[in-house]
């Protein structure tokens, strides 16, 4: 794997300014943190055969300060996940968000969430994306300003499942938080195992937050997590939101639902702070 991972060419060298064309035009109620008294911008991560671009936010003065991985949604990093982090620096934190398709494509150009699905992230290799968060990590620790031993990881829809692979991948990592993260899905070559398959492997406590009407993930496969987290005597713990779809948290989009989304954020932070990422 490694192998084919240097050889891979890196198609997208640097962020995109503002939202995704997928997700145009964004909502009125579209939440916009600002940078004051932070440091924030687009970043470069060196990770096997080159380099990624990712956002990075964190308090501009003080530090090292606990550290979240920020995983995107399939839109990538555009505006909102730039948001989430500058949040999340807002609450004491080293937030990072590295673009993890920046080998097999550049999803803010493209306008139909299909064409994102099967020309980008369907390539997308988990074990590839492991080894770009796990070099996140190690960069964010290497600037001085991020506490890695107090490490978190907090990501969306599609970044939700890797949240679920992560902690079943890294055994330092101190917690984590999936927010609508996909559970059960077809196996393939690139995706060999799901969530449900690496309950036995988590090493750390996850928070999932699902929704109720969340038509993509089925309230009975997020019941079958539950069960089996609970019978592999792991400490995680699963939300769902009765009057919630998916995305509930993507407040640039119709499926924004504000009493989850806060709930969800406030469960979030307590979660990080009770299991040591605080």
């Amino acid at each position: 794997m490694k192998d084919q991972l240097s050889r891979r060419a890196f198609v997208v060298g640097s962020l995109a300014a503002g939202f995704a064309l997928a997700v145009m035009p964004v909502s009125a109620d579209t939440i916009t943190t600002d940078s004051n008294g932070l440091v924030a911008g687009e970043v470069k991560i060196p990770v096997e055969g080159g380099e990624i671009p990712a956002y990075r936010a964190m308090p501009a003065s003080g530090g090292p300060f606990p550290t979240v991985l920020v995983v995107h949604e399939i839109f990538g990093v555009h505006e909102h996940i730039k948001d989430i982090c500058r949040r999340l620096a807002k609450l004491g934190y080293f937030a990072a968000a590295p673009l993890l398709y920046s080998r097999e494509g550049d999803v803010a150009s493209m306008n139909d969430v299909q064409q994102i699905i099967g020309k980008v992230v369907a390539k997308v290799p988990d074990e590839q994306v492991a080894s770009d968060l796990d070099a996140t990590a190690a960069w964010a620790k290497g600037t001085a300003k991020a506490d890695t031993t107090k490490l978190g990881i907090t990501g969306f829809c599609w970044g939700g499942r890797q949240v679920w692979l992560y902690a079943a991948h890294n055994p330092s990592l101190k917690a984590g938080v999936a927010w609508y993260g996909p559970l059960q899905s077809p196996p393939s070559d690139l995706r060999p195992k799901n969530p449900i398959d690496l309950v036995n492997q988590i090493n750390a406590p996850i928070l999932g937050l699902y929704g109720g009407k969340d038509m993509g993930i089925p309230v009975a496969q997020i019941e079958q997590m539950r069960t089996a987290l609970k019978a592999a005597g792991k400490p995680s713990e699963i939300v769902i939101y009765p009057d919630a779809g998916h995305g509930f948290n993507a407040d640039y989009r119709p499926s924004y639902n504000p009493q989850a989304a806060k709930d969800g954020w406030n469960r979030m932070r307590a979660w990080f702070r009770e299991h040591g990422v605080a």
